[in-house]
């Protein structure tokens, strides 16, 4: 079974580097591994060229946002799986992929997802956050759960059944898409009881006031897309849910 994995980049030539050799120290060696990047100018470029083998496929050129590069990705993809690992972000350990392998084996599974920790950016040994998928399951799409998206891997096929990320989302297009393929099209799913990546704190989504604003407002619109019933009480009540997982 080859699996499809996919980084997008943007003037990361700050945390690519360990995102490329998580990749590459993976114990699971049939990997086709793609980097899109969006035309960065301060390196990046010239990580990705000087990582060889390690990169099966790349480009670099304009974009129109971090949705319509992962979408760049997935259509140059060739694996039976599919998962997306962010510029910023590196695997736990050399075993998540073969972990992840062995899940697929059985044909009844169609997705996978599992744990991740939240890392200071600055010291990324010092865990903030912990983001356990173990509780999750569809119904908690309308209160603003999702599984961990950069630990979800789901089988190509479905995207090219069901479509790709929604470009005019400009921050919660993964929750619309999982939501498609978990709620509406109730893909069989299985939680891996694991940690398997390590995020950088001050990503997109959680990059102050206002992107938390946005943030809620797509997922409500995400939510009525798909004929999930929620408002914003029950969209914004996961943050007392979310004190929890920080960790002091």
């Amino acid at each position: 079974m080859k699996i499809s994995l996919i980084t997008v980049s943007y003037n990361s030539v700050a945390t690519i580097k360990d995102t490329i050799v998580s990749v590459r120290s993976q114990d699971f060696k049939d990997i086709e591994y793609i980097i899109v990047d969006g035309n960065s100018s301060d390196g990046t470029v010239e990580i990705i060229q000087s990582s060889g083998a390690s990169v099966s496929k790349w480009l670099s050129e304009s974009d129109e946002g971090i949705y319509d590069a992962m979408n760049k990705g997935i259509k140059m993809a060739t694996g039976e799986v599919v998962g997306i690992i962010n510029s910023d972000d590196f695997y736990f350990s050399d075993q998540i992929i073969s972990a992840v392998s062995k899940s697929f084996a059985d044909d009844h599974v169609d997705a996978v997802f599992g744990d991740l920790i939240v890392v200071n950016p600055k010291n990324p040994g010092k865990v903030v956050r912990t983001y356990s998928s173990k509780n999750w399951y569809p119904e908690k799409f309308a209160r603003g759960f999702m599984p961990a998206h950069p630990t979800f891997f789901v089988r190509r096929k479905y995207y090219e059944q069901f479509g790709l990320f929604k470009t005019d989302y400009k921050i919660a297009a993964d929750y619309e898409m999982l939501i498609r393929l978990l709620y509406v099209n109730k893909l069989k799913y299985r939680y891996l009881p694991m940690t398997m990546v390590v995020m950088r704190k001050g990503g997109v989504s959680s990059n102050g006031l206002k992107s938390n604003l946005v943030l809620n407002q797509e997922i409500l619109r995400a939510c009525k897309e798909n004929g999930i019933p929620t408002n914003y009480f029950l969209i914004y009540s996961k943050y007392f849910f979310k004190l929890f997982e920080l960790l002091t």
